[in-house]
């Protein structure tokens, strides 16, 4: 099966600590054996520094994106030292690249890749550009909640949602470079027309993505009704 992951910055490289870097190679390197895996890694508080301090000076949206696009492809890199040499050396900068890279059956890990689209949606595009059976979104809690669970404790996780019920979601969210939700409304959009079987779930514990495989854990985005 091939399997394209992202990996939310507030997760991998919320504490700097190498250590998360070596458990998710770890568990990519195991996933990697019975299945092709390719993984887009998020910006995290790190890139909210930068695109805070670019904001500050009055850049544009488009250059803070740009910034934070960069950071991404960092924390790319340092999953790549991590991995060694069960991951292709290279950050492919687009997509087409990626899709070559993982021809020679190395884990791929890549960033972003333009502005206005998150990691979220650059992770749903690869998906079907390379025509993955499942999409696994790794962020710092359970799954998809009705409101956020760091704020409200009555916050309830949604077990199954449908694209569409998302959209409806976000429909009242400020989306700029460094604010992004769980998935933002490209990535859905993606995830929509293309059917692909797609799980939100903890990232926090690496080991949830072998989980996701074969068990039920998290969100599931189910196919909007025809």
């Amino acid at each position: 099966m091939r399997i394209v992951i992202t990996i939310g910055g507030s997760v991998i490289i919320k504490d700097h600590n190498y250590k998360k870097f070596q458990d998710y190679a770890t568990v990519l390197r195991d996933m990697s054996a019975e299945h092709q895996v390719m993984v887009v890694v998020g910006g995290g508080s790190t890139a909210r520094d930068y695109i805070g301090i670019a904001r500050d000076m009055g850049a544009s949206e488009a250059i803070c994106d740009d910034i934070g696009i960069e950071v991404t492809r960092l924390n790319a890199r340092l999953l790549i030292t991590a991995l060694g040499e069960d991951a292709y050396p290279r950050v492919p900068y687009n997509f087409s690249q990626a899709h070559e890279f993982s021809s020679l059956g190395k884990i791929v890990v890549m960033g972003g890749t333009e502005p206005a689209h998150s990691t979220d949606a650059v992770g749903s595009i690869l998906a079907e550009f390379v025509g993955a059976e499942l999409l696994l979104n790794a962020t710092s809690v359970d799954g998809l909640f009705d409101k956020d669970p760091n704020k409200f404790p009555e916050a309830q996780m949604i077990e199954e949602i449908t694209p569409k019920d998302m959209m409806e979601m976000l429909s009242d969210k400020d989306m700029k470079a460094g604010t992004y939700e769980f998935l933002d409304k490209t990535a859905i959009q993606i995830i929509a027309r293309s059917k692909i079987r797609t799980v939100i779930l903890n990232g926090e514990n690496p080991e949830n993505l072998k989980k996701a495989i074969n068990e039920k854990i998290g969100t599931l985005i189910i196919p909007n009704p025809e």
